[in-house]
């Protein structure tokens, strides 16, 4: 699959219509060899904008019908020395994109992710349906929305880590860009840095574009050695915000 960040709308069609036009050959190729892959674009930039205004809701503004707040908490990252910056997770259930977003992009990832345990030989407990395994992490007392609107502004960062919230794990998760860097901020890359059997680590950074998807590993991913294969554990964050304000959206596909 070819990415091009100069394209200024997504492509037509429903979200799920989008992510299954892609062509998933490549960015499988290169999560196995990088631990990410970019998506082509999948919102357009007024669907970007809705999405990252949702920040300023206050907790308790959405569905005052419904009586359901939007958000189930908001961490400040400084606070938690995870970094700088601020991010907030989702109550179910979910805006109807970001509920579209993770269940188009479940079954795509699903077969890297029954590969990669294939090789490691370990467990592969995921069901054909996203529905099916989110009933699994439940029933396994993992019940919290794990869905996060992330926000930095100038001066903030993300520390590496890795978003394991339970026995229950997805190995992939997707980062979706919803500013356009350059425009809206500067700084801010998307980091990787994988530890290497008996090497030194290896970083990779990623300009996020903005409506693309940034597919990676939650934890680790299979690397061949002499042996066979071996896990090769990998931490995501984000590179320091130069200018101007960052906004996200992380798809984590096993709840907390």
């Amino acid at each position: 699959m070819t990415t091009t960040t100069t394209k200024r709308h997504a492509r037509p069609g429903t979200l799920a219509q989008r992510v299954a036009a892609a062509d998933w050959t490549a960015p499988a190729e290169e999560l196995n060899t990088l631990g990410c892959a970019l998506t082509p674009r999948l919102l357009g930039p007024a669907d970007c904008r809705a999405l990252s205004a949702l920040y300023d809701e206050p907790a308790s503004a959405h569905g005052e019908q419904s009586g359901r707040a939007r958000f189930r908490s908001t961490i400040d990252m400084a606070r938690h020395r995870f970094g700088s910056g601020q991010y907030r997770y989702f109550a179910d259930p979910l805006p109807e994109p970001v509920q579209a977003l993770r269940e188009a992009f479940y079954p795509h990832l699903l077969k890297t992710a029954r590969d990669w345990a294939d090789k490691l030989g370990r467990p592969a407990p995921w069901p054909d349906t996203l529905e099916e395994w989110l009933t699994l992490c439940h029933a396994a007392g993992q019940t919290k929305s794990a869905r996060i609107l992330l926000r930095y502004g100038e001066g903030d960062w993300n520390a590496l880590h890795r978003d394991i919230f339970g026995e229950m794990v997805f190995p992939l998760q997707v980062v979706i860009g919803l500013d356009e860097q350059g425009a809206d901020y500067t700084g801010g890359e998307f980091l990787l840095v994988e530890q290497r059997p008996r090497a030194q680590s290896r970083g990779t950074t990623t300009v996020l574009p903005q409506g693309h998807g940034l597919v990676f590993t939650t934890r680790d991913r299979p690397v061949r050695s002499a042996r066979g294969w071996s896990a090769g554990p990998v931490r995501h964050g984000v590179s320091t915000v130069r200018s101007g304000r960052r906004h996200s959206l992380g798809l984590v596909f096993h709840d907390a």
